[in-house]
């Protein structure tokens, strides 16, 4: 089996597109939430079981201790801060001023995004609304060539890059 690319990845993820917004679900075609979203596509890139959150609730990713970063940093490869491209894994701050972590998506192409919104579904729509909000990069583990100038967070403390 070859390795997947960030296009491989970014293929991965418009294949969610349609799915149904679902609170807690990770089912393609079935229902997903932003977070589902990066659990469906970890299983399909990586071929092995997401990490299920728990103490799921509607407020999960800006709980104490930020678990959505926690969750990224346990099973995702740490990025600089850069630019985002194709098959990236990209956290949002939401609400006003510096807002809480509380939603993701993956980069689709240059300047765009796949994620799940509330009342609409998984979409592929434009990174520049999201763009000011962004507060992490990740990638997939074993995407080749994504992870350039990326790497593995030490055992025990896991260090994302940004604005956690």
């Amino acid at each position: 089996m070859r390795q997947m690319t960030g296009n491989d990845v970014a293929a991965c993820a418009r294949a969610w597109i349609g799915t149904p917004y679902v609170l807690g679900a990770a089912l393609k075609g079935a229902g997903c939430d932003c977070v589902g979203l990066i659990r469906g596509v970890f299983e399909d890139v990586t071929g092995r079981p997401a990490e299920r959150p728990r103490g799921w609730r509607r407020d999960w990713a800006a709980g104490p201790g930020l678990p959505m970063l926690a969750a990224a940093r346990r099973n995702l490869i740490a990025c600089p801060f850069r630019e985002p491209r194709a098959g990236d894994v990209v956290g949002f701050r939401v609400g006003l001023g510096e807002g809480r972590l509380a939603h993701c998506g993956i980069v689709s192409a240059p300047g765009r995004v796949v994620h799940a919104l509330e009342r609409v579904g998984v979409v592929e729509v434009g990174l520049r609304d999201w763009r000011p909000s962004l507060a992490f990069v990740f990638v997939f583990p074993g995407v080749e060539s994504a992870g350039a100038g990326c790497e593995d967070p030490p055992p025990q403390a896991g260090g994302a890059s940004g604005r956690p």
